[in-house]
């Protein structure tokens, strides 16, 4: 096992892999920019390093400053989290050029599976469904309104390396494909320094599902279930459940062997996401593989009582996997809410500034995800998320009382959240029936104000 790792990433996702490394005896070299550099978790890492400027291109998307920082502070391993360079193959490469572990698939892997368009093409050889579309990245803007045309709209253009929402537009007709271009390439390009695109059909009324998979280096591949993540906002998912409340069981019975089967097939190593769209006529998709650890893998966590972020480090360590499929068992039901920094009675408009009072609802069944404490401040540069709620109880019905209760026991002062667009998810019909969709939050309950 690794002695020290960098973990180049901040906020919630970095402070979650300190907690893990810490119970593992491992030590934490912690990276931060101007920006974050007060927050007071970072007291806990064995070291920090200011990495520059609040810019992310400067700091945490700076692939060489990342290695330059592992190199001098003798760490064998870099954990990436998500976003910024966590699925960027080239930062992969350079680490494992510089002998330093890379926590996360091989670059060849990444390259072809964290590749939006190619792991489209991928999965399609390997006899995974695909939502209809270009199979290939689109070169220009040309090329996507011929892909539009031919696809027929509505069609969404989507960044190859894009997650979380970012880098993605819906397009109606042909008037919009401009701009909907103009806009999706310039923020991938902003978050994740790569401006390609691709383009599938937009599937209206379909649900979101993903499968959480992880496989050692030794041809063991392990499906940890699936999730529910169809209640967005803007493409950026809200709550998420594990598992799914709209995956009928014979479905589930057929996707996740074959998921599994897929991600052997393709050599693919560590901790990885098949993310998938249940259509209203019940056929499943394939969308994109997520070659990372994805924010919501908490609720995954909870109902299998596996620790994804150890798994992650025992493979990259060249270790088996600790347990086989027959031995992995679904437990409960869990759902996560993520508490962001933002107004929802002003557009949500991002909130940030000093946490004034940070207290959480607690209780049984309850885990709180976040690197924030009192005092800290949220800054204007990155996501805006506080922290992220999980209930888990025996069945679904539990896991809603319990999180009902804790959020109306935290309390958050200095900045506003979210937390009253949470309550009202638990208390609406169509969420607590399990009968909603990717675009029901937005037209139903949001769009009814």
């Amino acid at each position: 096992m690794f002695r020290r790792i960098l973990i180049a990433n901040r906020g919630e996702v970095a402070a979650r892999i300190h907690r893990t490394c810490q119970r593992m005896g491992i030590e934490v070299v912690a990276v931060a920019s101007s920006a974050d550099r007060e927050h007071l978790w970072l007291q806990d890492a064995d070291e920090v390093v200011t990495l520059g400027p609040a810019r992310a291109s400067n700091s945490y998307l700076d692939a060489s400053a990342l290695i330059e920082v592992a190199r001098a502070k003798g760490c064998s391993a870099v954990h990436p989290g998500w976003g910024f360079l966590a699925e960027n193959a080239y930062f992969a490469s350079r680490c494992e050029a510089a002998g330093i572990t890379f926590v996360g698939p091989s670059p060849q892997a990444m390259q072809r599976m964290g590749d939006k368009a190619l792991a489209r093409e991928t999965m399609s050889a390997l006899g995974m469904p695909i939502i209809p579309g270009t199979k290939r990245v689109l070169p220009d803007i040309d090329a996507a309104r011929r892909a539009a045309d031919a696809v027929g709209y509505p069609v969404l253009l989507k960044a190859v390396a894009g997650g979380g929402g970012r880098g993605m537009r819906a397009v109606s007709n042909v008037k919009e494909i401009q701009s909907a271009w103009s806009e999706a390439t310039s923020e991938a390009m902003s978050s994740f320094g790569d401006g390609r695109m691709y383009l599938e059909k937009l599937i209206v009324g379909g649900r979101h599902i993903e499968v959480q998979v992880i496989a050692d280096g030794y041809g063991d591949v392990v499906v940890l279930g699936e999730r529910e993540c169809s209640l967005q906002r803007r493409h950026q998912k809200v709550l998420e459940e594990a598992p799914s409340v709209g995956l009928p069981d014979a479905e589930r019975a057929r996707i996740l062997p074959l998921v599994a089967e897929v991600v052997a097939k393709a050599g693919y190593v560590n901790a990885g996401t098949v993310e998938m769209l249940l259509d209203a006529a019940g056929n499943l998709y394939f969308m994109e593989m997520n070659t990372r650890l994805q924010v919501e893998h908490c609720v995954t966590e909870q109902v299998t009582g596996i620790d994804l972020v150890e798994w992650q480090l025992r493979v990259a360590a060249n270790e088996r996997l600790p347990l086989n499929q027959g031995q992995i068992a679904i437990r409960g039901h869990a759902i996560e809410c993520r508490i962001n920094a933002e107004d929802p009675d002003d557009g949500f408009r991002p909130s940030p500034g000093v946490v004034n009072v940070l207290d959480f609802g607690r209780g049984e069944g309850i885990r709180i995800d976040t690197h924030l404490r009192t005092g800290d401040r949220i800054p204007p540069n990155y996501d805006s998320m506080v922290a992220k709620v999980i209930a888990h109880g025996t069945d679904r019905a539990q896991a809603i009382s319990r999180m009902k209760r804790a959020l109306a026991d935290t309390r958050i002062e200095g900045v506003k959240t979210n937390i009253s667009l949470h309550q009202r998810i638990l208390q609406w019909d169509a969420f607590t029936s399990g009968n909603y969709d990717t675009k029901s939050l937005e037209s139903d309950l949001m769009g009814a104000e």
